[in-house]
């Protein structure tokens, strides 16, 4: 909304502001407490949420870094996933910290460059989390599908995750700049300009959703769906748990989200995304970091060799251990 408003050059110098910003913006200034204090508990969850996971992910980056071993393509597509998870925790508290400085920011006027850039890099972030999301599922499927792979592809992939969302965020800042410069560009309500960004990560979510179906399709194929018909318990909790890991490593609880409409219950809405989102990157670096054997027995041998030279104790696993790190 926009609004005038006017200053009285006194003896005393110039008056306040009159009428208030909020008046005449005609933005409600008056929360409730009751709102004020559920927001607050949001934003208390889901900053709580983003501080963990990033330090989870950094260690775990760290980590596939560290060990030779781990250095695959597989494992190179996780940390630029992983990459994508740090940078949108970042970006949500540079954010913060922009638009909510100060008590006095919440009226028209609040268009400067540095909240502008805090919102396009976050935006950006959210875009890259997504497309990665959607090489993850487009490696994984084609490695279902043949065992020939070329780490020439991995180029592929990185333009896609990093360099695509570029192409969109700045035809996005365009329109903004040339059609739509209001504010902070953090209201995007009935903008056609916002579908720029909003649609490309509908159809990776889409895309995503179709891979997910075709390689729940494989897996049971793979796993010989003659013995599932006779109630094996032991194909089912195979079965169960690759679902388990293929759901938030492709992301497809947000294909509800991003088909509701704007203003649908805006309050669950917000606490949904944000805080399911926040914690978001501490399950996808526990389950393809932590509890990954190949990890999980890098890091039980750096500490037996470590052990080795510190205490002289020479465990027989220690003694030349190879592991295979496929694509």
């Amino acid at each position: 909304n926009t609004g005038s408003v006017s200053r009285n050059c006194t003896s005393r110098g110039w008056s306040k502001p009159f009428p208030p910003y909020h008046v005449a913006c005609s933005v409600e200034d008056d929360i409730p407490e009751t709102e004020e204090s559920y927001f607050a508990t949001v934003k208390l969850i889901y900053t709580i949420g983003y501080s963990i996971s990033l330090g989870v992910l950094a260690v775990a980056v760290l980590i596939l870094l560290f060990f030779r071993r781990l250095r695959c393509a597989r494992n190179f597509i996780h940390i630029q996933l992983f990459l994508t998870f740090i940078l949108k925790s970042v970006a949500v508290f540079i954010k913060d910290a922009t638009l909510f400085s100060s008590d006095d920011t919440n009226h028209c006027t609040l268009s400067t460059f540095a909240c502008k850039a805090s919102v396009v890099f976050c935006h950006y972030c959210v875009m890259a989390n997504f497309f990665w999301l959607l090489v993850e599922a487009l490696y994984l499927n084609s490695l279902l599908l043949s065992s020939f792979y070329s780490r020439r592809f991995l180029w592929g992939f990185s333009l896609l995750g990093w360099g695509v969302p570029v192409f969109f965020i700045v035809l996005w800042i365009g329109s903004r700049v040339y059609f739509e410069d209001t504010e902070c560009w953090d209201i995007n309500e009935d903008s056609p300009y916002w579908w720029i960004i909003k649609g490309p990560i509908v159809v990776s979510i889409a895309v995503n959703f179709m891979l997910f179906v075709n390689i729940i399709r494989i897996l049971m194929q793979k796993l010989n769906p003659r013995l599932i018909q006779f109630n094996n318990s032991s194909q089912y909790r195979r079965l169960a748990k690759s679902t388990l890991l293929l759901i938030p490593l492709f992301g497809t609880h947000y294909m509800f989200f991003n088909f509701l409409p704007d203003y649908f219950n805006i309050s669950l809405r917000l606490c949904i995304e944000l805080c399911m989102g926040s914690f978001q990157g501490l399950v996808v670096a526990v389950l393809y970091c932590f509890l990954n054997q190949e990890v999980q027995k890098e890091v039980h041998m750096q500490w037996l060799r470590w052990q080795e030279r510190s205490y002289g104790v020479v465990s027989p696993a220690a003694k030349g251990s190879q592991m295979d790190t496929p694509f």
